[in-house]
C-alpha cells in the first residue's frame, strides 16, 4: 500500500481578508470563518486513519491543525516543522496586494510570469531568490519525511502549511515540471491527496485529488477571470467493475454509473453552464446527459477526438488474460506507458495528440464568461491533465481519475499565463474524501 499524504492549506486568515502579503510574518491569525473551515475539514477527515501530523509553526497553520484534530479521539498532536514555513517575502510582508504592485511593479511582474527569477533585497541588504529558497526547503522536507515515513509504510500523514510551500511540495513531487508553480491553485482549508508507492526510481507519485474544497460552502473554488472547463470522467461500467480493458468497445454505464452521474449532477447543479462536450461513446454521453438534467436547454457536442484509447487486441480482456499472452508488454505498459504500442491499437502519444487538440479547440471556442462541461475517459482525461500540469505522456500514472470524478480548469485571462488546475478528481460527492471508485483497467 502507498504512503498517503494529506496536504492542507491553512484556513482563512485576517491577512487573507485584508488581501495582505503574509509570508513568514506571524501577525496574521485565523478568522472565525477560518476556524470553521478547519472544523469542517476535521469532520470530513474524522474517519480517515492518520499516523502523523506535521504543521508549520506559524499561528494560522497551527490553529488550522488544531481545529482539524478537534474532531478526533485518537490523541494525535501536530509536530511543528520549519520545513512547512511559508515563502520568505520580507520586503513585501504586510503590504496589500495593490501596494505591492504599485511599489514593486517590475518584481511583481516577474513573480507572476517567472517566479523562479524573482530577486528581492532583505533589510540587511542581502539579495535572495524566494522561490529558489522555498523549493530547496520543500525538497529537504520531503527527503526527511520519506525517511521518517517510508513509501511502503501503508500510512497516512497530514501536512498543514501555506499556499506557496504546499505548491512547491507538489511541484517537487511531480518532478519540477515547467511553470508548475503557476499551474496550481490551493484555496484556504483545501485538501489535496498524494499517494507515494515504491518504484524502481525510488517512488511513484499519484495525485488522488487536488485542492478539494467540497467540504466547504461553496464546494468549488470561485471561477477566475477567464473561461472555465469542468472535466468529468464517465461513470462506472460493468467492465470497470470487473477490471476489463474497455478501450473503444462501446460499453454503457451500469446502475452504479448512472448513480454516479446523478451524484455529479447534484454536485454541479448550482454551477452556471453554457456548453457541453462529450466523447462520442455511450458511457461519457450517458454521464453528460445525467449531469445536464439540472441544466435544461444545453445540447451535447459529441467529439471523436475524446474517445478512449484504442487497446486493440487487449479490449474486453482481464489483466490476467493479457498477462498470459503479453506479459512483458503489460509490465512495460505499467512501467513506461509512453513506450508501448498497443497490439493493433494506439500509443499514449496518439491519444495525447487527439485529446489535447480537442481540448484546445473547445477551450479556444469559449468566451471568458463561459463555463463548459467536458465528459471523457480515463486515458483521455489523464493526457489532458498531464498536458495542463506540464508533464509528459510518460507521466499518466501520476494522475488519478475516478468514475464520476470532477476536475475544474480555469483558462488564463492574461497572455503568457498557463491554465490553472482549480481542482482535480473530486469524488466526495460519491462518498467520503478518499476516492473509492472502481479501479477498472487502463
Amino acid at each position: 500500500m502507498p504512503l498517503r499524504l494529506l496536504l492542507v492549506r491553512h484556513g482563512l486568515s485576517s491577512f487573507n481578508v485584508e488581501r495582505r502579503i503574509q509570508g513568514r510574518d506571524d501577525l496574521s491569525t485565523l478568522t472565525v470563518s477560518g476556524q470553521e473551515q478547519a472544523r469542517l475539514l476535521g469532520q470530513a477527515l474524522v474517519d480517515v486513519p492518520i499516523q502523523a501530523v506535521y504543521s508549520s509553526p506559524l499561528k494560522r497553520a497551527a490553529s488550522t491543525a488544531a481545529g482539524i484534530l478537534e474532531s478526533r479521539d485518537d490523541g494525535l498532536e501536530a509536530r511543528f516543522d520549519d520545513g512547512l514555513l511559508e515563502i520568505d517575502l520580507e520586503p513585501w510582508s504586510g503590504l496589500t496586494a495593490s501596494e505591492r504592485s504599485e511599489r514593486f511593479p517590475e518584481e511583481f511582474a516577474t513573480w507572476k510570469q517567472k517566479p523562479e527569477a524573482l530577486e528581492l533585497i532583505r533589510k540587511d541588504g542581502s539579495r535572495y531568490r524566494p522561490y529558489e529558497e522555498l523549493m530547496q526547503q520543500a525538497r529537504r522536507f520531503l527527503d526527511e519525511l520519506v525517511r521518517r515515513h517510508p513509501v511502503n509504510s501503508d500510512g497516512t500523514v497530514l501536512l498543514v502549511g501555506h499556499n506557496a510551500i504546499l505548491r512547491c511540495l507538489i511541484v517537487s513531487l511531480l518532478g519540477d515540471p515547467e511553470r508548475g508553480f503557476r499551474r496550481l491553485r490551493l484555496d484556504n482549508a483545501s485538501l489535496s491527496i498524494f499517494n507515494l508507492s515504491p518504484s524502481d526510481n525510488g517512488h511513484q507519485v499519484q495525485i488522488e485529488c487536488l485542492n478539494s474544497t467540497a467540504h466547504l460552502d461553496p464546494p468549488l473554488p470561485a471561477k477566475g477571470a477567464g473561461s472555465r472547463l469542468i472535466l468529468v470522467r464517465h461513470g462506472e461500467t460493468n467492465w470497470n467493475r470487473e477490471g476489463r480493458f474497455q478501450g473503444q468497445i462501446d460499453i454503457p454505464l451500469n446502475s452504479n454509473g448512472h448513480a454516479q452521474a446523478e451524484a455529479a449532477r447534484g454536485f454541479l447543479q448550482d454551477v452556471s453552464l453554457q456548453k457541453a462536450y462529450s466523447s462520442s461513446m455511450s458511457r461519457p454521453r450517458e454521464t453528460a446527459e445525467g449531469i445536464l438534467k439540472s441544466h435544461p436547454g444545453i445540447s451535447i457536442t459529441l467529439t471523436d477526438g475524446l474517445m478512449e484509447i484504442g487497446h486493440g487486441l487487449w479490449e474486453g480482456k482481464l489483466e490476467s488474460e493479457i498477462s498470459s499472452d503479453w506479459g512483458d508488454l503489460l509490465e512495460e505498459w505499467k512501467r513506461s506507458p509512453d513506450t508501448v504500442q498497443m497490439p493493433e491499437g494506439e500509443t499514449i502519444q496518439d491519444v495525447w495528440n487527439r485529446s489535447v487538440d480537442s481540448w484546445n479547440a473547445i477551450a479556444s471556442s469559449l468566451d471568458s464568461t463561459e463555463t463548459a462541461l467536458v465528459v471523457a475517459h480515463d486515458a483521455v482525461n489523464k493526457t489532458i491533465l498531464c498536458h495542463l500540469l506540464g508533464l509528459t505522456p510518460a507521466d499518466i500514472w501520476a494522475v488519478k481519475q475516478g468514475n464520476g470524478g470532477v476536475t475544474v480548469v480555469d483558462m488564463p485571462s492574461e497572455p503568457g499565463q498557463p491554465a490553472v488546475i482549480a481542482c482535480l478528481n473530486l469524488t466526495s460527492h460519491l462518498g467520503g474524501v478518499i476516492d473509492r471508485t472502481a479501479a477498472g483497467a487502463l
